[in-house]
């Protein structure tokens, strides 16, 4: 097992080294890089580890920043003097985390994590592109450049209050009961709009949590929004989307 030290304390070094063999005696460390610069450079230069022991706190910043400069094919376990930062689903997404000072028994759990996910065919590319999408929140759509008459306005998407189609054509209506054609399918706007703050009710609707005045039970165990401003077509919760829907009406 071929292993990538990112340390920047000398002292750590050492001590993970030294845990590291008595832990697995035949691991070796191919690597020892104590800075975000110096990992991406390692990185674009030599051959892909099996395995990334990552310290997150580096002299130069976080070393998620190393996720942003280089692509990172092995998988990570990362190492950590503060607690916080197991609140970021490190176990989700990266082999496992460490807390400082790292003891021999954890070590070699994470070594055993890491050797049971391999043995069971784990995509690692898989695992640290969940990890990367994990350190670099998504950005969605800010605004929207649309058509209004002769001329091209931009509309702010917290503006919006819901998206609809009648078919033919998608629409949003904005707080302020502007209506406008916007040039994206539903299935375009799905991947553009922040999930938290929109959710697609059926095929052909997605709606703000702001502009939901009511909700009230509709037969075929569906359920319809009362809206506003009002809208031209029935806002109906496809059943499928029922439970769903009352979780993130809930958050």
């Amino acid at each position: 097992m071929k292993i990538l030290i990112v340390e920047d304390e000398d002292l750590a070094v050492k001590k993970l080294q030294k845990t590291l063999a008595a832990a697995n005696p035949s691991a070796e460390v191919t690597g020892i890089t104590d800075s975000i610069k110096s990992t991406v450079e390692w990185l674009q230069d030599n051959p892909v580890p099996d395995l990334i022991l990552m310290d997150i706190e580096l002299a130069d910043g976080q070393s998620f920043e190393i996720f942003n400069l280089t692509e990172v094919k092995a998988p990570v376990i990362f190492t950590t003097s503060y607690d916080e930062f197991a609140l970021k689903a490190f176990k989700v997404n990266s082999v496992d985390y460490l807390l400082k000072p790292i003891q021999k028994e954890e070590l070699e759990a994470a070594l055993g994590k890491f050797m049971k996910l391999k043995a069971q065919g784990i995509n690692f590319d898989t695992l640290v592109k969940q990890l990367q999408q994990k350190l670099q929140p998504k950005e969605y759509r800010k605004r929207f450049l649309v058509k209004h008459g002769q001329k091209l306005v931009s509309v702010e998407v917290d503006e919006i209050a819901y998206y609809f189609s009648d078919g033919r054509l998608n629409f949003f209506k904005t707080f302020d009961n502007r209506k406008f054609v916007v040039d994206y399918t539903m299935d375009e706007l799905e991947d553009m709009l922040d999930p938290d703050k929109y959710y697609r009710i059926s095929r052909s609707f997605y709606v703000s949590i702001n502009s939901i005045d009511k909700i009230d039970d509709y037969f075929g165990n569906r359920l319809i929004l009362s809206l506003k401003p009002a809208v031209d077509k029935e806002a109906l919760v496809s059943r499928e989307k029922v439970t769903e829907f009352k979780k993130w009406m809930g958050k």
